[in-house]
């Protein structure tokens, strides 16, 4: 009797799988995914992790304010980073703000990459005025700077809801941010639609009678979101550096959720007078995701393409 072969399980094909190979013989790739992963669990844990509460008022003490680092003169072992001027310690600010600034930046661009994938698919696929009128619309959208879009747009959404709880000023913050964002996504989806719609399985497709969203959604959709991914995976650290830019600029998140935007921006009120640790540990808490998420994003741009291999 023969025997019988069983078929691989997916997690079988992805260890044995090029892209974790590729992932393995890049050390860049592996100390920026550790980095990502820390500090993505410090955000997500924050209340287990975070030694102090730093939205519990009633628990800050005006007394503790101004503190420097534990390793520097006046410092206190119980607050390591430091403190603001409220009292408030670094250390936990900083897992807190870094939650609210990795939420806000992962939906914006889930909503981005939601929108932009649907009209390039639409506008690849359709052709047509379709695709002429999506393509005019992108092209009116790169022509303003993204960070002036959203500033106008989440300015305009404070002024009208001026008493707005905070998840609908979450919301506009992340409407803000993601309505320059798609136009990428869109182009991107769009070139590889119309090279996919040429080919034989498509057309054997529309020979059978397939409706042809379904053929959108079933067959093309599947092949050309190879560059979306890449494309996702670093945009999330400008959708990120978005938010913290309108958040210093006083027009991002709401006052009582500081983000890693907002902190910087209280700490550059104490920059120049010597309490430099309330900026600088934000400021580089930013740099850490947004680098680590950057070099990700180079690692699987470099390792799905087949030019490369």
């Amino acid at each position: 009797m023969q025997a019988v072969i069983q078929a691989p399980s997916r997690w079988q094909r992805f260890l044995s799988s090029d892209l974790l190979y590729s992932f393995r013989r890049s050390p860049v790739a592996m100390v920026a995914a550790a980095v990502a992963l820390a500090c993505i669990v410090c955000a997500l844990f924050a209340q287990q992790i975070a030694p102090h509460n730093p939205l519990d008022l009633a628990s800050l003490n005006l007394m503790d304010a101004l503190q420097p680092p534990a390793w520097a003169e006046g410092g206190s072992s119980k607050f390591l980073l430091g403190t603001d001027g409220q009292g408030r310690d670094i250390l936990s600010a900083l897992f807190y703000g870094a939650r609210i600034s990795l939420f806000v930046g992962l939906s914006a661009v889930l909503l981005s990459v939601a929108v932009g994938v649907t009209l390039g698919l639409m506008a690849g696929f359709l052709g047509g005025k379709v695709d002429a009128f999506i393509m005019r619309v992108c092209d009116v959208m790169l022509s303003f700077p993204s960070i002036l879009v959203a500033l106008l747009i989440d300015g305009v959404g404070k002024a009208v809801f001026k008493d707005a709880s905070e998840s609908l000023a979450f919301g506009v913050l992340i409407f803000a941010i993601a309505l320059t964002g798609w136009v990428q996504y869109a182009r991107t989806v769009r070139g590889s639609t119309l090279v996919e719609r040429n080919k034989e399985y498509v057309q054997a497709a529309r020979v059978v009678g397939v409706n042809r969203f379904r053929i959108m959604r079933k067959h093309v959709l599947p092949n050309v979101l190879g560059p979306v991914f890449v494309l996702a995976t670093i945009q999330v650290a400008t959708a990120i550096i978005t938010e913290a830019t309108l958040s210093f600029l006083g027009v991002g998140v709401p006052q009582t959720s500081p983000s890693l935007g907002t902190l910087i921006r209280i700490g550059n009120e104490f920059l120049f007078s010597g309490e430099w640790w309330i900026t600088i540990f934000p400021g580089l808490m930013l740099v850490l995701i947004a680098l680590s998420v950057n070099l990700l994003g180079d690692w699987l741009r470099d390792a799905l393409n087949p030019r490369l291999q």
